[in-house]
């Protein structure tokens, strides 16, 4: 019985650990990574065909991801997740893939003018949209049979709607053994989430740190800041962007938005326009007013009633089409704007950055964590210009961090759900999810509480009967052309995923396929 860490590893993005147990390979999520310093997101370090089953613990791009990628790779089992994690995932993927297919689309016709090399996109929207064929959804405290040995139970997390720490418990040899992942926790009394479930013990914990390294403040607290924000921008004429993901924070922000327009907290201009610049955002609204007792909290449910009042009010408009989208940079009047991407390194926020960012009149709101080598790491870290969609802006806007704004737990919150683990105490936990000065010192305050702790690097694999690690793994460095190893490998996953698709296609062009691969591979082993 192995684990092994192929993704968050000493950084917050990328989301994938691997169970061995019984001859069989368990993910545990599938994220895709963010930023300059984690490997490249085309490259898996293990075989998607091998993977038996995947445990997904909520639908956010850094851990769901590169599910399409998984399936178009050769993936045919099943892939495990709560039933609203599961229609937020089929939103947050098709919008990832049309990001990406747009992307490329943008760069081959820059290529196209230079000759230079035509990409394809990580992914396609049709790929996206196979994922759903391989999932399978439960509710909360539902035990579900992942394999023989192998048991799962989703437990509210608190961090988004559908979110779940997974408890599973394996069994091999006739040793057994619990081991819980947290996914990604929320913190104590925020809006519209339920707070994390309380779990008693286990045999080993794999947790995030996201925010191990502080505390921060109540999130009902930012509400006057951000309308004090939104009053000084639109008072000067400026446009105030908040960069957010389609699914969580963005409603996270309509809920105080909607808070402050009540109170008439925005002095200025108390009809301020709000535009919702995404493309499925009515899709997003109706999962967000569907059955959702078990998962909101009980303030949300109330407000909700049988409507959408929860995120509605006057002069907000959603956007879908890019006409639209680009229509709201040549629209004088001063608005907010909430797009994705939450980091700004993706998605229709970039355009808008590129017409505000230069404006000392306008805002940027960033909220929660930001990843190295992302423009809204750049923008935090007093960068003075920021490459947008391949030019330098100048940053003269004023740009607003609000940290609480998150749905992830900090440190005492974390410290506090760790610590409930007395029956049995876990014998290791493992810290995941946290930049590299956050993870390791946050393992050692872990390790103050009286467990095991530390802070794992990338294929890292660890022995879960012995309670030893087998390989250290490694830390990769920031992410550039990939090594030539990785081309590789990447390539050769190509091409077993070419081979599956041509079952049934012409045998003369498959028998000369064949002999073409096989010339080459005679060729490089007789240099080899």
């Amino acid at each position: 019985m192995k684990l092994s860490f192929f993704g968050a590893a000493r950084c917050v993005t990328g989301s994938c650990h691997c169970l061995d147990v019984n001859g069989k390979r368990i993910l545990v999520d599938c994220g895709l990574q963010q930023g300059r310093d984690e490997v490249d997101n085309r490259v898996f370090p293990f075989k998607p065909e091998e993977i038996d089953a995947v445990l997904l613990t909520h639908a956010h791009i850094d851990h769901s991801g590169r599910l399409p990628l998984l399936v178009r790779r050769g993936f045919t089992g099943r892939i495990f997740t709560t039933r609203q994690t599961a229609n937020l995932m089929d939103i947050m993927l098709e919008d990832s893939a049309q990001i990406r297919e747009s992307d490329a689309e943008w760069k081959n016709r820059k290529a196209k003018r230079s000759g230079g090399a035509v990409e394809e996109p990580l992914y396609t929207v049709a790929d996206a949209r196979r994922v759903r064929e391989f999932v399978t959804t439960c509710d909360y405290g539902q035990r579900m049979e992942v394999c023989p040995g192998v048991t799962a139970e989703f437990v509210d997390a608190g961090h988004l709607l559908g979110s779940a720490c997974v408890i599973v418990d394996a069994e091999e040899g006739g040793e057994q053994r619990r081991i819980v992942f947290s996914g990604d926790l929320g913190g104590v009394g925020q809006p519209i989430i339920r707070d994390p479930s309380e779990i008693s013990g286990a045999d080993y914990v794999v947790m995030e740190s996201t925010y191990g390294d502080h505390d921060r403040k109540e999130v009902w607290r930012y509400t006057d800041e951000l309308a004090q924000v939104i009053d000084e921008t639109i008072g000067k004429g400026g446009n105030v962007l908040i960069p957010a993901y389609a699914v969580g924070r963005t409603q996270e922000v309509l809920y105080f938005i909607r808070e402050m327009k009540e109170k008439g907290l925005v002095k200025s201009n108390p009809d301020f326009p709000v535009y919702i610049d995404s493309p499925l955002a009515k899709r997003t609204t109706t999962v967000f007013t569907g059955d959702l007792r078990g998962y909101l909290d009980e303030e949300a449910l109330e407000l909700l009633g049988d409507s959408d009042h929860l995120f509605s009010f006057p002069y907000l408009h959603m956007v879908e089409t890019a006409e639209e989208s680009r229509a709201l940079n040549t629209d004088p009047v001063p608005k907010v704007i909430i797009a994705a991407s939450g980091m700004c390194d993706s998605g229709r926020i970039r355009h808008h950055l590129k017409h505000n960012l230069w404006r000392r009149e306008s805002a940027v709101v960033l909220l929660g964590s930001q990843s190295r080598g992302t423009p809204g790491r750049a923008m935090l870290d007093g960068e003075p210009s920021v490459n947008i969609l391949g030019e330098e802006i100048a940053v003269r806007a004023k740009i607003v961090n609000f940290r609480g704004l998150t749905s992830h737990a900090d440190q005492s919150h974390l410290l506090a759900w760790i610590g409930a683990f007395c029956a049995p105490q876990p014998r290791h936990v493992f810290v995941v999810h946290g930049d590299p000065d956050v993870a390791p010192p946050f393992a050692k305050a872990v390790e103050k509480l009286g467990f095991e702790a530390h802070a794992p690097q990338y294929t890292e694999v660890y022995d879960l009967i012995a309670n030893t690690c087998l390989e250290q793994g490694y830390q990769p460095g920031r992410k550039g052309r990939p090594s030539a190893y990785e081309r590789l490998l990447s390539v050769a996953e190509r091409v077993v995923a070419f081979v599956k698709r041509s079952k049934g296609r012409d045998g003369k062009q498959l028998a000369r396929y064949a002999d073409q691969l096989q010339q080459l591979l005679e060729t490089w082993e007789n240099h080899s």
